[in-house]
């Protein structure tokens, strides 16, 4: 097991107890349950419930010792579908209850599965807060501009003007950049795919995995039924090239084809824009360092983002290493049980609540 320079574990599956060698490999069919998926023809649920089925066998971690924690809506459905262990929790509430299980319980791999009204409206101050504690575990947010299982009501990401049962007038709300807000609160590991990727889906899913800390990870996903095509400029493919800049560690942030390619340069004030790449010259570019302690850079490009979906980051914004909020408190219990001598046992807590920090009421 390697170590952080921090002291602490470099990996978020290290704890987590791995198949014994010798053991049959496990494939997606030990991954699905025998329940039956209920999401409506065309959701993108599907597509990304067969892309952690089959993804979930390279981590080679015993089924029992993952545990899939879901709030409330569409999304929330997949702890069923999985033959792990899972929860359908209260609306909102998945990463609280998936830091108590994190923090009590290091040999467990902590997935929470939410969407954007259940993370971003009610959920927000508990996801905000898991993300800046640093809690370790996996968040999989499905964004797809709407609130799907209470029939199509506009959600915090919804574009200006989008025309639901709840604004029939059109949405006069300023939508998050559930990214911007995630490297707002300093989170560790903050990315984005999408849905019909699988390969860049499969690779962002595995590095998220493996980081130690609360790794978030926003997924654009269809909703056919109440937004449909909210998305597609993104996957036309004579649109995504000029649309969708792919976020690569170490090199300069593109985008377009090889013939039409443009650079990301800066320019006075702070501010950003693209250049065609034969008119770049003696401008900085800009470089993506995906692991730089300042979040800021990575949050200017979220900020490349719009509503018209001109240029949309993908790929993995943020990933450092810093102490995880389950490793101090574990550690914490350690230093005070080793201080007092060993485990409390019976008479010792019995003290506890007898204290002079107790009274009567009445």
């Amino acid at each position: 097991m390697t170590t952080t320079d921090l002291g602490m574990p470099a990996s978020g599956l290290a704890h987590v107890p791995h198949q014994p060698d010798g053991e049959a490999a496990q494939t997606k069919r030990d991954f699905t349950s025998d329940q039956e998926v209920r999401w409506c023809p065309g959701c993108g649920d599907y597509v990304i419930l067969a892309a952690v089925q089959s993804f979930l066998p390279e981590l080679g971690l015993r089924r029992e010792n993952i545990v899939f924690v879901s709030g409330i809506g569409c999304s929330s459905r997949f702890p069923y579908y999985l033959d792990t262990y899972g929860m359908h929790s209260i609306h909102g509430r998945a990463p609280a209850i998936a830091t108590g299980l994190a923090t009590s319980r290091p040999d467990l791999s902590v997935w929470v599965v939410t969407g954007d009204g259940d993370a971003l409206s009610i959920g927000g101050n508990h996801l905000i807060h898991a993300l800046r504690r640093n809690v370790n575990m996996t968040i999989l947010l499905f964004n797809n501009q709407i609130y799907g299982l209470t029939k199509g009501q506009y959600s915090p990401t919804s574009r200006p003007g989008t025309v639901t049962k709840s604004s029939p007038l059109g949405s006069v709300d300023r939508p998050f950049n559930p990214v911007s807000l995630a490297l707002g609160a300093e989170a560790t590991f903050v990315a984005r795919a999408m849905e019909s990727d699988r390969a860049e889906l499969r690779t962002i899913l595995k590095a998220a995995a493996e980081h130690r800390g609360t790794a978030l990870v926003e997924i654009y996903q269809n909703c056919p039924i109440f937004n449909d095509g909210a998305f597609e400029v993104l996957k036309d493919r004579t649109e995504q090239a000029a649309r969708i800049v792919r976020l690569r560690s170490g090199e300069p942030v593109t985008v377009g084809a090889d013939d039409e390619r443009k650079v990301l340069v800066r320019v006075a004030g702070g501010a950003q824009e693209f250049v065609p790449e034969a008119e770049v010259g003696a401008r900085e570019v800009v470089v993506h360092d995906a692991g730089a302690d300042d979040p800021s850079a990575a949050f200017a490009l979220s900020r490349l983002d719009s509503p018209e979906m001109t240029h949309v980051p993908m790929g993995i914004f943020r990933q450092v290493a810093r102490p995880t909020y389950d490793d101090l408190v574990r550690a914490q219990v350690d230093a005070a049980v080793e201080a007092a001598g060993g485990p409390a046992g019976d008479d010792d807590l019995d003290a506890l609540l007898r204290g002079r920090d107790t009274w009567t009421v009445g």
